[in-house]
């Protein structure tokens, strides 16, 4: 079942960037999550949590998490909140090979920093958001990861390398 690879982590990591890298290395598609609730719903994830909120956009992450890991042959970039829901990370888990990508405060704040397309990250504080954020999430990450792979100083193409390698060695010990 670890033919799909699963990226989780933070906003502002590198999940898309070093997924896409990762799934043309693999030749597996690439699937981001909040890009099928825009294409499914119409609707930016923004405006979703404008109307919905974030618990309706969670509902809607949840059930798009359950759909997308019954797919096979992917490269799966969740959304940083995605491990909150007990279902999705029971999906991840057992549907793939689960890669925590980590980055320090530091690094996801000046990536971060000039969001605009981020509704977590409207706020003033936003280096106190992204603290607040992983002190919640983090072991989440950890209890749903199979790996953690730190990305500071990395480039894309070095980190799905990694990755890659890794996954060889999981599927092929």
């Amino acid at each position: 079942m670890s033919e799909n690879i699963f990226l989780v982590g933070p906003m502002g990591v590198g999940k898309t960037t070093i997924g896409s890298h990762l799934a043309r290395k693999l030749k597996y598609d690439f699937v981001d999550s909040d890009t099928e609730i825009e294409k499914r719903t119409g609707a930016s994830i923004s405006l979703i949590f404008d109307i919905e909120v974030e618990e309706g956009f969670r509902k809607r992450e949840a059930q798009m998490i359950d759909e997308l890991t019954k797919m096979r042959h992917i490269v799966l970039s969740t959304g940083g909140g995605s491990v909150l829901d007990e279902t999705s990370r029971q999906n991840l888990r057992s549907k793939g090979y689960v890669v925590y990508l980590k980055a320090s405060v530091d690094i996801l704040y000046e990536r971060l920093k000039k969001s605009r397309n981020r509704p977590l990250m409207e706020t003033d504080d936003k280096k106190q958001v992204i603290e607040d954020l992983l002190a919640e999430r983090e072991p989440l990450y950890l209890a749903v990861a199979d790996i953690t792979i730190t990305t500071d100083g990395r480039s894309a193409q070095d980190v799905a390398r990694e990755i890659y390698q890794q996954h060889e060695k999981h599927i092929n010990p």
